[in-house]
């Protein structure tokens, strides 16, 4: 007799958990579907963008830079060297209102890097880490020319050994 009541009540086992599984989908659904409304129609009160955006304001004003280019430079490497030069391109980044004063200074500051790249040898040029070592060395010299207060960092865009 046992055997005919487990027999009985096995096929009611997956009817019963169909019947649980579709309840528990509709109920996602259901769920899913207010929370949707909820939110579109605004009943939920979440932070708007403008609330973020009017945060960036001071961020951007931090931020607010101006770039000098500087002139692009040859300078030959000697005889000694693998490559015969090395071409140079780069900007300077000022505070605001400096770059004027900075134009005016060029000539002095072509002098420095002409002066500092020359005197580099070909091997620590090609060093891994060479071209943060002589960016460093670059803006260091420039903000000595310039005054650091106006020089906020030095962007290489080219630097090519030919």
């Amino acid at each position: 007799m046992a055997e005919a009541e487990q027999a009985e009540s096995a096929p009611d086992m997956p009817k019963k958990r169909s019947k649980s599984l579709l309840f528990g989908l509709v109920g996602a659904v259901l769920l899913g579907a207010g929370g949707f409304y909820a939110t579109y129609s605004g009943l939920l009160a979440l932070p708007k963008s403008g609330a973020a955006d009017s945060a960036q304001p001071a961020e951007a004003a931090q931020l607010v830079a101006s770039f000098v280019p500087l002139d692009p430079m040859v300078i030959s490497l000697g005889a000694g060297a693998n490559a015969s030069y090395l071409r140079f391109t780069a900007q300077l980044e000022v505070t605001p209102g400096a770059a004027a004063d900075v134009k005016a200074l060029m000539p002095r500051i072509l002098d420095v890097l002409n002066t500092y790249l020359r005197a580099v040898t070909e091997e620590e040029m090609s060093a891994p880490a060479a071209i943060t070592r002589l960016r460093a060395q670059i803006l260091r010299r420039v903000q000595i020319v310039a005054g650091a207060e106006n020089i906020r960092d030095i962007l290489i865009t080219e630097f090519v050994l030919g």
